[in-house]
């Protein structure tokens, strides 16, 4: 009989492991021949170790999923006894883990959202619930904002708004784009909220109007967009959309993936709202992508049109006992140890007051923005144009100088372009904020040097 050990992932040394991946491993939205990728062999809470034994303050959550930090010790026993219990099971099962993950879902959704169609991640869930809302309708035509990002598979790529699309839009999938308020960069040369809230509105609802309301089956907004740089909507602007789908028979569809769960200092992004879509899409902070897992909430009424009707649609691992039971530990462990309400502590008391000290101290700053654990500083070549430090869609010899001024001093930014994203764990120890701001300002120290006098 075999020795089980033969079977566990060889002990490798970092060079072997760098080696291994150079040969075999194609990673995403990369110039194969043109990348280094850093070595991991450990993390734990706030903090992950490089190849040399190097520590660095993860103020990334990786792409803003680990919510609870890394290797959170309940989470990780929930996901051992669900494999020692039940390691998988066709998703046409009922069985413990999928159920109560579901339930516990639908219970932080707005009243009316019951049902939880679970998938593997963002992107098919966003997939899904655009055939959802073309079922429901009878429409086929989506709307989606620029600026924004809904994950990488053929309509989900579609269906976003920034330069990752470009490749891959054929205009052949049934996508409109128009634009979203964003201030600090109005396409409608607003001086104020109020007035970027009315003048964006108007250009949504002539955009319906100039497509045909009656071809529309759904619009999809991120409730805050994430990577295309965290613009928090102006009051009242969600609220009209959600007026204007109810007008026009519109299925509204709420982009949870990367707000949801706790990020934004409540348990939706939506919630700092008011307001209620039809279709809430997820995945990233349910369970802190300890395991893939993704999924739609759907509104009764959505959910009513499946009741004798087959949706054409599923996936093998929907529902996954092994991504469930991460799922129901890591909404157990958010609740029992406030993370959510140290989310939004974050945001008021260390990171937002932080960050507008540093926009304070550096001409480079040209904006501060963000709720709760979800920040963006974006960075400029002069204050007053607001000439971006990076173009859109690339970056700049400023950029690359400051983030590795970051990543010398032990710190992992998430950067997009022209913006740093503060986005940490929700329960990162306020020391380490600390000591990540004022990382952060030494680093930006060479971003100033590219602004312009």
């Amino acid at each position: 009989m075999s020795d089980a050990s033969e079977f566990l992932i060889p002990q490798i040394d970092a060079a072997q492991i760098y080696e291994l991946d150079r040969a075999h491993v194609f990673h995403s939205w990369s110039a194969q021949a043109q990348i280094k990728p850093m070595v991991v062999t450990k993390a734990a809470g706030s903090r992950v170790w490089d190849g040399d034994g190097k520590e660095y303050l993860d103020f990334t959550s990786q792409l803003v999923f680990t919510n609870i930090g890394h290797q959170h010790p309940r989470v990780v026993k929930a996901i051992q006894d669900q494999a020692a219990d039940l390691c998988v099971m066709a998703p046409g099962t009922a069985i413990a883990s999928r159920s109560e993950a579901a339930r516990l879902v639908a219970e932080i959704a707005p009243d009316g959202l019951n049902k939880v169609f679970f998938t593997n991640g963002g992107a098919d869930a966003n997939e899904h619930a655009i055939r959802m809302a073309r079922l429901h309708t009878g429409r086929v035509k989506v709307l989606s904002t620029y600026r924004s990002y809904h994950g990488g598979t053929q309509l989900a790529i579609n269906v976003t708004g920034d330069p990752r699309r470009w490749a891959s839009d054929w205009s052949s999938t049934g996508t409109v784009h128009f634009w979203g308020p964003f201030l600090y960069r109005s396409a409608f040369h607003s001086t104020t909220e109020a007035e970027e809230t009315q003048r964006a509105l108007e250009h949504l609802e002539q955009t319906i109007a100039m497509e045909g309301p009656s071809t529309i089956a759904a619009i999809i907004l991120e409730s805050i967009p994430g990577t295309a740089g965290i613009m928090t909507p102006p009051p009242g602007y969600l609220r009209g959309v959600r007026e204007l789908c109810d007008k026009h028979g519109i299925v509204y569809i709420a982009d949870e993936v990367m707000t949801g769960f706790g990020r934004t200092g409540r348990w939706l992004g939506i919630d700092n709202f008011d307001v209620t879509p039809d279709l809430i899409t997820f995945a990233k902070g349910v369970n802190s992508g300890y395991v893939p897992l993704g999924g739609v909430i759907i509104s009764d009424p959505i959910a009513a049109t499946f009741d004798n009707r087959v949706y054409p649609g599923g996936l093998t691992y929907s529902g996954h006992p092994l991504a469930c039971g991460a799922a129901v530990a890591t909404i157990n462990v958010m609740r029992d140890e406030g993370m959510v309400e140290n989310a939004a502590r974050l945001g008021t008391d260390l990171i937002g007051p932080g960050l507008a000290k540093l926009a304070e101290n550096h001409p480079s700053v040209g904006e501060v923005r963000g709720l709760g654990a979800f920040w963006a500083l974006e960075l400029v070549k002069d204050p007053a144009t607001r000439e971006p430090l990076a173009p859109y869609g690339g970056s700049s010899d400023a950029m690359n100088a400051t983030v590795a001024a970051c990543k010398a001093e032990g710190l992992l930014p998430f950067v997009n372009y022209n913006r740093i994203h503060v986005v940490p764990p929700l329960n990162i120890p306020d020391e380490d904020v600390q000591r990540g701001l004022e990382i952060l300002d030494r680093a930006l120290a060479l971003a100033d040097e590219a602004v312009t006098a």
